[in-house]
This record gives structure tokens, sequence and C-alpha cells, in this order.
């Protein structure tokens, strides 16, 4: 049970998968939207998905040759507001 947090947290502690998730929040996106977004190569963005995708924290479909991404639960909006909030408390 831990590991899955652990995984979890460790995708979300790199500062572009973190914008990655922000960017979602809105709602499903193709992959040719996100790589502008992070001002980093397609081949970097791709590790990123793969490493939130594989924490669990971002699902994906194929259509054609585009890949939309999509925030599995909206929940981890959440935590990163409610991480921000305490931030602000310390």
């Amino acid at each position: 049970m831990v590991k899955n947090e652990v995984k979890i947290f460790k995708a979300l502690a790199e500062e572009t998968r973190l914008k990655i998730v922000e960017f979602l929040k809105d709602g499903e996106k193709c992959v040719c939207e996100i790589i502008p977004m992070t001002g980093k190569s397609q081949p970097a963005v791709s590790q990123h998905l793969r490493i939130l995708s594989e924490a669990g924290i971002l699902e994906f479909r194929k259509e054609r040759t585009s890949i939309y991404y999509n925030i599995k639960d909206k929940r981890f909006i959440e935590i990163i507001q409610m991480l921000r909030e305490v931030k602000r408390g310390i």
C-alpha cells in the first residue's frame, strides 16, 4: 500500500509533471497540446507522461495517430491544492 503512495508522490515531485497534471485539470488534451505547454522535447514529455500514467495519475486513449491524456481521478488536483494550502500555512 505505501509503495503506491510513494510512486504517486514521486511522480508529482517533478515540476514538469506537476505542470502537466495542472494543465489537464480542465479535461483531456492531446500530446500535441501538452508538448508546447511544457517547453520540453517530445521524448522528454513522453517520458513524463509515462511516469504519470504508471503511477495511476493519468489515463490515455489513442485515436488514429493521436494520443489523448486525462487525469484518472480529479482528487489528484485536490491533493495538489491541499499541498499548496499547507505550504502557505507553514
